[in-house]
C-alpha cells in the first residue's frame, strides 16, 4: 500500500509540475507544409526539396498530425489536406522569381480561411508573407545560406530558420536559426546492392558548381567507365554542358539524361561509387545520401557539408583536390557496402528527420514570443 502511495504522489508532481504524463499522448499539430512550385511532391525525378517535403508529410502524418499540403501540379502525399497553388509545376521556370512570388502569394491567401498552428516553408518568396499571419513560420532553408541571407537577415524575428546541415549554419551564424535537421529519405525504397558493376557515376546538374567535368577526369584516370544522369534545362547550364561537358562525352563517358526515380535507383545501386566533385559550398547533397543507401560510397570533394554527410574511409572519401579523386575510386573497392547502408538508415531517415523537426515545432510553439508576429525563439545551440 505505501508503495501504490507513492507512485500515486509521483504521478501528481509530474502532472501538476507541467510535463507531460507518460500515458499523455502529445499535442496533435496542424501543419501547413509549403513546397516550391517547380516540381510534382514527390518529384518524377530531379528535385530534392520536392522529395524531402514528400516525405516528411507522410512520415508526419504517420506520427497523428494534421498536414495541409501547398504545393502545385498532383496530389502525391498522404496530407489530410492538398491544396494546389497551381495546376501545372513550372520546371521550365527555375531560376525566375515571379514563379515563386506568385506561390507564395497564393499560400498567403490559402492560409487566412484555414486555421493551423504553424507554418512550415520549403521556399524563398514564402518567408516574406510571415509577418502577416499569427502562426509562426519555419523556413527550412534549403540554399546557400551565405545567398540567402540579405533575405533573411532583415526578416530577424519573424521567421524560424531550420539549417539542413552544420556547414550550411556555420556560414551564417548570425541569422535567427532555431534546429539543424539533416534532411531524410525513405531508405526502403533504395535496392541494396553489395556486389556492383564496372562504373563509377555523377548524378546531378550539370552546373559549374556539380563540375561534373571534373568526374569525367576523374573516372578516366582512375580507368573506369562514367555514366552521367543530369539535369540541362537553365541557360547557365547549357552553355556549361556545351563547352565543359559535351567535348568530354565518349564510350567511356556517357550521359543517359534526367532520370527518374525508377533509373535512378538502378544506376546508384550498381555504380562501384558516386562521385560528387562540388566546387561550392553545398548546403546538404541528398544525393549523397540517396547512394550509400544503396551501398553505394561516395567520392567527394571537400566544400559544403560533404565531410558531415559521408564518413571519411567508411562510407566513402572527401578529398581536397581534384587530382586525389582517381585515387579515391580506386581506394572504394576496400569499403564495405554494408556500412554505406547502415549510416544512412542511423542518420538519414525520414524517421529520425520527421522527429527532428516535430520537436523543432514544439519548442517554437511553446515559446510565447513564437506565438505572435515578430515573436522568436531564442537561437539554439549549432547541435540543435
Amino acid at each position: 500500500m505505501e508503495r501504490l502511495l507513492g507512485v500515486m504522489k509521483l504521478s501528481t508532481r509530474v502532472v501538476s509540475g507541467g510535463t507531460h504524463h507518460p500515458m499523455m499522448r502529445p499535442r496533435v499539430l496542424r501543419i501547413a507544409m509549403v513546397a516550391p512550385p517547380y516540381y510534382t511532391v514527390p518529384p518524377d525525378g530531379y528535385g530534392g526539396i520536392e522529395a524531402v517535403v514528400a516525405g516528411l508529410v507522410d512520415r508526419l502524418v504517420a506520427r497523428g498530425h494534421q498536414v495541409t499540403l501547398f504545393a502545385a501540379g498532383a496530389r502525391g502525399t498522404g496530407a489530410q489536406e492538398f491544396v494546389r497553388t497551381s495546376e501545372r509545376t513550372m520546371s521550365g521556370r527555375l531560376g525566375e522569381a515571379i514563379p515563386e512570388v506568385v506561390n507564395a502569394a497564393r499560400v498567403f491567401g490559402q492560409l487566412r480561411s484555414r486555421p493551423v498552428d504553424i507554418v512550415h516553408d520549403h521556399t524563398i518568396a514564402g518567408a516574406l508573407t510571415a509577418s502577416g499571419r499569427a502562426a509562426p513560420t519555419l523556413v527550412t532553408v534549403h540554399g546557400s545560406a551565405a545567398e540567402l541571407a540579405d533575405v533573411y537577415r532583415p526578416l530577424g524575428r519573424t521567421v524560424s530558420l531550420v539549417a539542413i546541415s552544420h556547414a550550411q549554419r556555420a556560414s551564417e551564424p548570425g541569422l535567427n536559426w532555431v534546429a539543424t535537421v539533416h534532411n531524410g529519405i525513405d531508405v526502403r525504397s533504395f535496392p541494396y546492392r553489395s556486389h556492383k558493376d564496372d562504373y563509377v557515376l555523377f548524378i546531378g546538374r550539370f552546373h559549374p558548381q556539380k563540375a561534373p567535368h571534373l568526374a569525367i577526369d576523374a573516372a578516366r584516370r582512375a580507368g573506369v567507365r562514367i555514366i552521367l544522369a543530369g539535369k540541362c534545362t537553365e541557360p547557365v547550364e547549357h552553355e556549361y554542358y556545351r563547352t565543359k561537358v559535351a567535348p568530354l562525352l565518349g564510350r567511356d563517358a556517357v550521359d543517359v539524361g534526367i532520370a527518374d526515380g525508377a533509373l535512378k535507383r538502378r544506376l546508384l545501386a550498381g555504380a562501384r561509387c558516386l562521385l560528387f566533385p562540388i566546387c561550392w559550398a553545398e548546403p546538404f547533397g541528398l544525393v549523397m545520401v540517396e547512394a550509400m543507401a544503396c551501398g553505394t560510397p561516395v567520392v567527394a570533394l571537400s566544400a559544403g557539408s560533404a565531410r558531415e554527410v559521408v564518413a571519411q574511409a567508411r562510407t566513402g572519401f572527401v578529398v581536397e583536390r581534384p587530382e586525389q579523386l582517381a585515387r579515391a575510386i580506386t581506394d572504394c573497392e576496400r569499403l564495405e557496402p554494408s556500412d554505406c547502408r547502415r549510416l544512412v538508415s542511423e542518420r538519414f531517415s525520414l524517421d529520425a528527420m520527421a522527429a527532428a523537426y516535430e520537436r523543432t515545432y514544439r519548442r517554437v510553439l511553446e515559446h510565447p514570443l513564437a506565438q505572435r508576429p515578430g515573436g522568436r525563439l531564442p537561437q539554439a545551440r549549432a547541435g540543435g
